[in-house]
């Protein structure tokens, strides 16, 4: 690759520097939507960045980029299919809780009924009426008594009547949700479906393709000097980052300050006593530990430092594991890149601080995007082998201050 790289990194820091960095406004819905809109606005400069990048960069082509529109797509529908699933758990969830509560008010309903008619069977029993009682003659006193009872007895069937038509209401507004709900899902299936389609026939549009470049990729991979190359330019990316890394994590901070404070709005009106701020902002650790979980699990194929067959040093591990398995970050950070890189197919940068990242790399697909906060119980990807890579497998990389680092030490044994 030429060395002509410093152009676009200025390009890219004057974008960033241009960015508004993010105001701590009030903590109210509006400023969680300025959140997400600012969130749009820097992934969209960084889309721009990234076009530039690419129209201005060396002439050079390589085979893996015959396959960056097949695998961007993929990534975009396996994530549509990931948001569609999570929707219609929610969903079903929702219809659940509806459902139990129909059960519930049934069953209140029918306690309410039951009530009312024993207290018309034994009024009728009585055979005691207004009209009855006054004309029985009986002494004033207990005719006062009678009239007391049936005043009674006459408002109390009023209130069970009342809450019988209470009830009613409430079971038809929650079998209205209910039938609102089930169509949602019905909805959600549909799409899923028709997503899945598009996957499927993706999928098949990538193997035709890979079987036709499959020669020229051979080929690129027995480049000796391919592997200097794309480590070189993902070197440059990640120098590049600097500034975007921390408008990225002003924004996470920022989105998650107003999240916060919207639920501790909510509990302050929920129950004004024994109110307590949750704190918003977690004190930045002044070093990655070691003991994280493994970004996925699989059978290492190759490990920190050692040969690689075409040449070169792994500069991380390589994960065996099936296509589509779920991958998570080692720990909690911001998503500072997520897009398809040459030699690295759909790639995912995570920053945790204190100058570390996290490369998760030849991923199927991209589940998180720029910006978005993440913890380790997150999936942020799923394993593929993307960028013209022959096996399903994960390349995981952790650098700091842009040098490559053993994760070994840093993960569970």
């Amino acid at each position: 690759m030429r060395n002509s790289s410093g152009w676009w990194l200025a390009l890219l820091c004057g974008w960033l520097f241009s960015l508004p960095v993010p105001a701590y406004a009030d903590d109210t819905a509006s400023a969680l939507a300025q959140r997400q809109q600012e969130q749009t606005e820097l992934r969209d400069k960084i889309a721009l960045i990234q076009k530039e990048i690419e129209s201005k960069e060396s002439s050079r082509k390589e085979a893996s980029d015959a396959l960056k529109a097949s695998e961007s797509a993929i990534s975009v529908s396996v994530r549509k299919l990931n948001d569609l699933s999570i929707k219609q758990k929610k969903a079903q969830t929702e219809l659940d809780e509806l459902n139990l509560q129909i059960a519930t008010q049934q069953a209140l309903l029918t306690q309410i009924r039951l009530a009312l008619s024993e207290q018309l069977r034994k009024q009728y029993q009585s055979g005691l009426s207004p009209l009855s009682a006054w004309l029985s003659g009986n002494d004033p006193q207990i005719l006062g008594r009678n009239l007391a009872y049936l005043d009674y007895v006459a408002k109390a069937r009023t209130a069970s009547v009342a809450r019988v038509q209470e009830q009613l209401s409430r079971l038809a507004d929650l079998q209205a949700r209910a039938d609102g709900k089930q169509l949602e899902i019905a909805g959600l299936i549909r799409d899923e479906n028709e997503q899945k389609s598009l996957f499927d026939a993706q999928r098949k549009d990538r193997a035709t393709l890979l079987a036709q470049i499959e020669g020229q990729l051979a080929a690129q991979r027995a480049e000796a000097d391919r592997l200097d190359r794309d480590g070189k330019h993902l070197n440059q990316l990640i120098s590049s980052l600097d500034e975007q890394i921390v408008v990225a994590r002003q924004l996470a901070e920022a989105v998650k300050r107003d999240q916060e404070a919207k639920k501790a709005e909510a509990a302050r009106q929920a129950a004004e006593a024994n109110k307590k701020r949750p704190d918003v902002l977690p004190a930045e650790p002044s070093t990655l530990k070691s003991g994280f979980k493994w970004p996925v699990r699989g059978n290492v194929m190759a490990r920190f430092g050692t040969d690689r067959p075409e040449g070169g040093i792994w500069r991380g591990l390589l994960i065996a594991s099936p296509e589509g398995a779920p991958v998570k970050p080692i720990a909690s950070g911001t998503v500072v890149y997520a897009t398809w890189l040459r030699g690295f197919g759909n790639i995912v940068i995570v920053d945790h601080g204190q100058q570390f990242l996290s490369i998760y790399a030849y991923l199927q697909s991209m589940l998180r995007q720029v910006g978005d906060a993440v913890t380790d119980s997150d999936t942020i990807a799923t394993v593929g082998n993307t960028g013209g890579q022959l096996d399903s497998a994960l390349y995981f990389e952790l650098r700091r201050r842009n040098a490559a680092i053993d994760p070994t030490p840093y993960l569970e044994k």
